[in-house]
């Protein structure tokens, strides 16, 4: 191994020259590694792997796509693949840029991405003479004095490796191209003419020929026919505006010396056109990229569940690949039935979904490698197999249904983004879950601590009152006077009312924590419900509660004896947190779709700090004074708000003016059907 460093250079940056230099913390264990066609980049790809482990890194492998690769040979292109299959089986993370100067590229991902130390392969073949091309490992110092560069030598047999171009879609386009480039230099011709009518100086008509080189390249696919084109206008121009005429004689000696720079000014306006038209092109397929992963966490993280992330993924590849794609699910270190998706994975799925395709699916599954088409394991494979994985947790296995057509580099790459973000996606979904669950267990525990802390202290003084109560009357009942005997047995009904209370809010609990099939629903009139109520709490308090009823026929879909139970609950704290000379007011209205109850009175109100709290379970507030000193166990508003919500309504407290407090309850009202 060779290890090379240049002197420190001068780059140029938008941002200060310090920053090209790594820091030494990042640059520690993070290795970069350049990938290639070329036949020993397995090699290269190795040694940087076990460099890595040597220092216990990571690795980063990178890939530059230049505008030749559509050029490149299906060979290379395989080759490629493989060491880009190589590099993902040793654990590095593959990434693609795209430009035409490779070594600027390789220098700016390293600069960006915190890297200093570069791993790539040098060829033995060097630049025969002056006007040569710059071999990549020097361009690459040049442009990253700072940086660790390790250079593998290219032991290839042959001694030299160069890519091999493939047929493109410029070689198949020769004739239009043909037809483009006459077309644009009749036309400049045609507009040479007319400005020569007008006597126009001829600096003029050199201007359109080389406007017209310039349409000629944005129009073509072959970059060659900017040069044909450049030296046809030169011709041209050279055969019809100059004398003598309809000659390529030329009179005046400073004319060649026009021309030349005729010729070279549309050969180079032509050939920066070419590569803007290239860039665009790369920017658009970067562009697309980026749109594509975007659309894609959007998508995962409105996913609420996990089947919604994989069907949310499995789309945006349909999407981009055009492809079918198949989704293994991951139960118990097996996979289950696939499910595919795309309309042409239905002809396909005999094809697809069988014992090879699964034990292919399995061994990406188990070894986290990719298998299946287009690699070396299970290579007759209809479908290419990745693993969907983070860190040791498997979610299961995506098959790409291929057909003979393998991944390029780009779908590649954006195909292992759309992955890493689904298996993101679901490690997050299982780590909410499993918050989700803890809280719940957390909350369960507290409030069976509290129940088992109200039970044991709330619970006592009632039934110790009851039983001594009791115990008195039956030890001497002689010695107890009728209207003693009355008190005690007042006493006694009152404290066995309020532990019947308190279970009824239980057993209320119970079936709303149930979920809501055990509310048997029925349609109820809202009047019968309220009448109900009143008649409870004016039977065991004795107060006065005024009735307010809507003219209109109220009838609701509800569990008439939960209802009750929430009115009953707040009709029991009015009486108990209002004076007994007030009014307790029930008032019953049809608002919209809602039905609206409102119960007010006139005692001393919720004070501001534990309205937000008082529906939750348990809790009491300190100021307020119940008339018979009796402690609330804090069950009965989060009840009501549980039954409530379990009918799809909503309550809630507000202030009574002058004094007091105010509980609304809305709940949806039932469409009357009148069968006359």
């Amino acid at each position: 191994m060779e290890k090379m460093k240049s002197s420190p250079d001068d780059i140029k940056t938008t941002k200060d020259n310090s920053e090209n230099t790594p820091t030494e913390n990042s640059a520690d264990g993070q290795i970069l590694v350049c990938l290639s066609s070329s036949p020993s980049n397995p090699k290269i790809i190795r040694t940087a792997a076990r460099m890595v482990k040597a220092i216990n890194g990571s690795l980063t492998a990178l890939f530059v796509e230049t505008p030749e690769f559509s050029a490149m040979s299906a060979e290379d292109k395989k080759r490629l693949r493989e060491n880009i299959n190589l590099a993902e089986q040793i654990g590095a993370k593959i990434e693609i840029t795209y430009g035409s100067d490779i070594a600027y590229q390789i220098s700016e991902y390293a600069r960006l991405s915190g890297i200093s130390k570069i791993v790539i392969g040098r060829s033995i073949s060097k630049r025969r003479h002056f006007f040569g091309k710059t071999p990549l490992t020097e361009k690459i110092i040049e442009y990253a004095p700072n940086f660790d560069i390790y250079i593998i030598p290219d032991t290839t047999p042959s001694g030299t490796y160069s890519t091999k171009k493939a047929k493109t879609n410029s070689q198949k386009h020769i004739l239009s191209d043909c037809i483009k480039t006459v077309a644009v230099i009749a036309a400049a011709t045609a507009v040479g003419y007319i400005f020569e009518l007008f006597g126009v100086s001829m600096l003029n008509i050199i201007t359109v020929y080389i406007l017209g080189v310039l349409v000629n390249s944005l129009l073509t696919y072959n970059r060659w026919f900017s040069l044909v084109s450049s030296l046809l206008s030169v011709l041209v121009f050279n055969f019809l505006f100059t004398e003598p005429l309809f000659s390529l004689t030329v009179y005046d000696t400073s004319l060649p010396i026009t021309f030349f720079v005729m010729f070279i000014s549309a050969f180079i306006t032509s050939n920066l056109a070419a590569k803007i038209k290239q860039n665009a092109k790369q920017s658009a397929l970067t562009a697309y990229r980026t749109r594509v992963l975007f659309d894609t966490d959007k998508l995962l993280q409105k996913a609420e569940t996990k089947r919604e992330a994989i069907a949310a993924a499995a789309n945006q590849l349909v999407k981009l690949l055009d492809r079918s794609v198949l989704f293994y699910g991951e139960k118990g270190g097996e996979l289950v039935e696939p499910q595919i998706f795309g309309e042409a994975g239905k002809a396909v799925s005999g094809e697809c979904v069988s014992d090879a395709e699964k034990a292919a699916a399995e061994w990406a599954l188990h070894n986290n490698k990719r298998s299946g088409a287009t690699t070396n394991m299970f290579p007759e494979s209809k479908c290419l197999y990745l693993a969907v994985r983070v860190n040791e947790s498997v979610y299961g296995v995506f098959g790409i249904v291929i057909n003979k057509t393998p991944l390029d580099s780009f779908e590649n790459s954006v195909v292992l983004s759309i992955i890493g973000e689904l298996a993101l996606a679901l490690d997050n979904l299982r780590n909410r879950k499993e918050k989700e669950d803890a809280a719940v267990l957390a909350q369960n525990e507290q409030l069976r601590a509290n129940l088992l802390r109200s039970i044991s202290h709330d619970l006592r003084t009632p039934l110790m009152s009851i039983s001594g109560n009791a115990g008195f009357l039956m030890e001497e009942p002689e010695e107890i006077d009728p209207e003693m005997r009355a008190v005690i047995c007042k006493s006694i009904y009152d404290d066995s009312l309020w532990l019947i209370n308190i279970f009824e809010n239980l057993l209320a609990v119970t079936r709303v924590e149930n979920g809501p099939t055990e509310l048997r629903r029925r349609s109820e009139l809202m009047e019968e419900v309220i009448s109900e109520a009143v008649s409870r709490i004016r039977k065991t308090s004795g107060r006065t509660i005024s009735v307010h009823e809507s003219d209109e026929l109220l009838i609701l879909k509800i569990d008439a004896r939960l209802i009750v139970q929430v009115i009953v609950n707040i009709l029991d704290n009015a009486v108990k947190y209002s004076p007994a000379d007030t009014e307790i007011t029930v008032n019953v209205f049809k608002s919209g779709e809602k039905v609206v109850t409102e119960i007010a009175d006139f005692g001393n109100g919720i004070p501001d700090k534990d309205k937000p709290r008082i529906f939750d379970m348990f809790y009491t507030t300190g100021e307020a004074k119940i008339a018979d000193s009796r402690r609330s166990m804090g069950l009965g508003l989060a009840v009501c708000k549980s039954i409530i919500n379990a009918h799809g309504g909503e309550i809630s407290v507000r202030d009574n003016k002058p004094t007091g407090t105010v509980f609304s309850i809305s709940l949806p009202v039932e469409e009357v059907i009148i069968h006359e």
